[in-house]
C-alpha cells in the first residue's frame, strides 16, 4: 500500500467568513491558522498547501484578556542604529485595526515560503463589509 499524496486537482478551497467582534485575539488566531493551513481536512500534509480562504470581518472589535491592551508591546526596527520602535496593543489597534490580527496569525504559520503563500489567502477588514460576496456560497443543508 502506497502513501497518499494530494495533487493540486484534489484540493478544494472553501471560503470562511469569521466575525471577530468580541473574540479573544489568540484563540481566534489559532482557529484562523488551522483553516489557512488546512489542518481541518483529511488530506492535510505539512509540506503541502491544502488550506482554505479566510475572510475576517470586524477586526477592529477584537479583544484581549487581562491588562494586555496596555502591556502588550509590538516591536519593529527600521534597520538603522537606534531605530527600535515600540507600540502598545491599544496604539496599534487604533491606528491599524487589521494589523493586530495579521501579526497574531502570521506568527502561527510556518516561517518559510509555504507560510507566505498561505498568508496570502487571509483577508482582513476592520468593519463588517467585505468585497468577497461572490466567492462565498451559501451552504444549503439538506437535513431539516
Amino acid at each position: 500500500m502506497k502513501t497518499y499524496s494530494p495533487k493540486l486537482k484534489d484540493i478544494k478551497r472553501e471560503w470562511h467568513v469569521i466575525d471577530a467582534s468580541g473574540e479573544t485575539l489568540g484563540r481566534l488566531a489559532s482557529q484562523i491558522a488551522k483553516l489557512l493551513m488546512g489542518k481541518h481536512k483529511p488530506i492535510f500534509f505539512p509540506h503541502f498547501d491544502t488550506g482554505d480562504y479566510v475572510v475576517i470581518i470586524n477586526a477592529a472589535k477584537i479583544k484581549v484578556s487581562g491588562n494586555k491592551a496596555k502591556q502588550k508591546i509590538y516591536y519593529r526596527h527600521s534597520g538603522y542604529p537606534g531605530g527600535l520602535r515600540s507600540l502598545t496593543f491599544e496604539e496599534v489597534s487604533s491606528k491599524h485595526p487589521t494589523r493586530v490580527v495579521e501579526l497574531a496569525v502570521r506568527g502561527m504559520l510556518p516561517h518559510n515560503r509555504l507560510g507566505r503563500a498561505i498568508f496570502r489567502r487571509l483577508k482582513i477588514y476592520p468593519g463588517s463589509e467585505h468585497p468577497h460576496h461572490a466567492q462565498i456560497r451559501e451552504r444549503k443543508d439538506d437535513n431539516p
